[in-house]
């Protein structure tokens, strides 16, 4: 086959250059896994404004959400005001496969949508958690903490979907419906991780200092407002260039996140959508929930306040 070819629109080009020495993958591999899933990916993707991840030939890889002025004008984009920054930030709307094309020939290799749509960002559509692992070689401890956050589901009356995070862990997704802000949100995620570390505080912790985690599985509650998490099906900037996976829950035992890559995915997938099979209609959050999430410090706020008491003891001490 050709070098360069022209698909739906979009010219690719330099199709057979590896995409890093690591990623044991070339751009070619990258377009046309992207392509073969599109019609999976696309749903998770439409609609939310897009951070991807970049790698160049020469450069360092990077986090790209302000479209490049290069970008045609038939590429959806959302400008969203950036507070940080004080400015106005162009994302990229993937809505359909011409556009997830362009961007893999721009060798976007990962795909980061927000968790609330284009016109309310901050207002997820889903609740999120994200289990990581201690070491590269603890996936067992993170599925049995994923089992534990099953059952805190469950004990709330609430269901979710769980894929492979592309990394080293899980991300779990429980899809809710528009009755609470997102304050409400992130609350009811702080008391879910909570509730679920607390059923095995041996293998689970909601310690945002990574010292304080004492070789524990984080479970992760600060995926909310306007943040993103990797799509299901994106792939990731990993050696052998893996992807994020859904799985069924009976399924985590059997698996570990590098048996799904760019070149074996879509033998596992076949004509299937396991991500949206999985994934349960949006859900009321429940008050109690919520209300006991309002008790619990923001992580990352709590953490900010103990680095500055930890220094400041230090500074005493010596």
């Amino acid at each position: 086959m050709p070098a360069d070819e022209h698909r739906s629109g979009v010219d690719l080009t330099n199709l057979d250059q590896p995409l890093t020495p690591e990623a044991g993958a070339t751009k070619r591999d990258l377009v046309d896994y992207l392509d073969a899933v599109a019609d999976r990916i696309l749903p998770c993707l439409a609609g939310r404004p897009l951070t991807v991840l970049r790698v160049l030939r020469g450069r360092a890889p990077f986090m790209q959400k302000n479209v490049p002025k290069y970008t045609p004008d038939w590429v959806k984009t959302a400008p969203i005001w950036a507070e940080a920054s004080h400015r106005e930030i162009h994302y990229a709307l993937c809505d359909d496969r011409r556009t997830l094309l362009w961007l893999a020939n721009q060798r976007a290799v990962e795909y980061h949508p927000a968790l609330g749509l284009a016109d309310n960002i901050y207002r997820p559509t889903h609740l999120i958690l994200d289990l990581d692992p201690p070491g590269a070689d603890d996936f067992g401890a993170v599925v049995a903490v994923a089992q534990l956050v099953h059952q805190a589901l469950s004990d709330c009356g609430l269901a979710g979907a769980v894929k492979t995070s592309g990394s080293r862990g899980l991300h779990i997704f429980v899809p809710i419906d528009d009755s609470a802000p997102g304050d409400d949100v992130a609350a009811a995620t702080r008391a879910l991780a909570a509730r679920a570390a607390a059923l095995d505080p041996a293998i689970a912790t909601t310690a945002f200092i990574v010292e304080d985690r004492a070789g524990k599985v984080f479970v992760d509650a600060t995926r909310s407002g306007g943040a993103t998490v990797a799509a299901s099906y994106s792939p990731r900037l990993r050696p052998g260039t893996p992807v994020s996976f859904p799985l069924a829950w009976p399924e985590l035992t059997e698996v570990h996140p590098s048996d799904f890559t760019v070149h074996t995915a879509l033998e596992r997938l076949g004509d299937r959508d396991p991500w949206a099979e999985a994934m349960p209609a949006p859900q009321r959050l429940p008050a109690d929930l919520i209300a006991h999430g309002h008790t619990i410090p923001v992580a990352r706020v709590a953490a900010m306040h103990e680095g500055k008491r930890r220094a400041k003891a230090r500074r005493e001490s010596s």
